[in-house]
């Protein structure tokens, strides 16, 4: 399901996917997203790939659709959706990503009951998301300039989806923008609402999660609601890319 990326090319000596993702210590990773919804996986792209993926947003044949926040109250700004097949560095990450943060799914899901375990690969995952009618890729490229945020929210497609997800921050903050923040919030039951701010530099990703995520009370797990979105851009022009392991309707 991935393509090359077209009339771009190839970064000299870049590694493959799987042996960049299995190089971080996902235990740490893990205990993170476990205690805090997120985690930052430093140096995910090279300065050169994070600059190559952001050229793609003109090129229309790479997207199936093209959003403009603001006509739907998400925000201000725009993003647009890559179509099938994926650039292959996108698509790899897709596939090596997903199993270290299926382990981290599964335990969530047995912590807050619910009676739902993930395949190990992730072509298994999205025959499911394809069986349910789920079909359209979701991984996505977006593009802010002055001005623009993103309302906090929750990339949920259908009535399958993938707790967690990644998102790659193609632009250097202070270089090439001022603020554009990520933010995530977390509702807890019968508790105020609790915000953390990101930091994040050219290259870095963020896991976090999509809904909800288990947190230890003295009664045992309770189930806590996440959001998260971008703060509003004060200068330059910001790319991310999303990488969303579930497919949508």
């Amino acid at each position: 399901m991935n393509a090359p990326l077209k009339r771009i090319p190839a970064v000299p000596g870049a590694k493959s996917a799987e042996s960049r993702v299995a190089a971080y210590d996902w235990g740490t990773l893990s205990s993170q997203l476990s205690g805090y919804g997120n985690a930052v996986i430093e140096g995910l792209l090279t300065p050169d790939e994070c600059r190559l993926i952001a050229s793609l947003y003109p090129h229309e044949e790479h997207f199936r659709s093209h959003i403009h926040m603001a006509r739907h109250g998400f925000g201000k700004g725009e993003y647009r959706y890559f179509k099938y097949p994926l650039p292959d560095l996108l698509g790899d990450l897709r596939q090596a990503l997903y199993p270290r943060l299926a382990v981290v799914a599964n335990e969530w899901n047995e912590r807050m009951g619910v009676d739902q375990q993930y395949p190990d690969r992730h072509a298994d995952f999205l025959k499911q998301c394809h069986d349910a009618g789920q079909t359209r890729p979701t991984p996505l490229l977006l593009q802010y300039v002055p001005g623009d945020f993103n309302c906090l929210h929750q990339d949920l497609y259908g009535d399958l989806a993938f707790p967690l997800q990644v998102a790659i921050l193609l632009s250097e903050p202070g270089e090439d923008f001022t603020g554009g923040e990520f933010v995530l919030t977390e509702q807890r039951p019968r508790m105020q609402s609790r915000a953390e701010v990101v930091p994040l530099k050219q290259g870095d990703a963020v896991a976090f999660a999509v809904h909800n995520r288990p947190v230890q009370g003295t009664k045992g797990n309770y189930r806590v609601n996440l959001r998260h979105g971008v703060s509003r851009l004060r200068s330059g022009q910001r790319h991310t890319v999303g990488i969303i392991f579930h497919d949508a309707k």
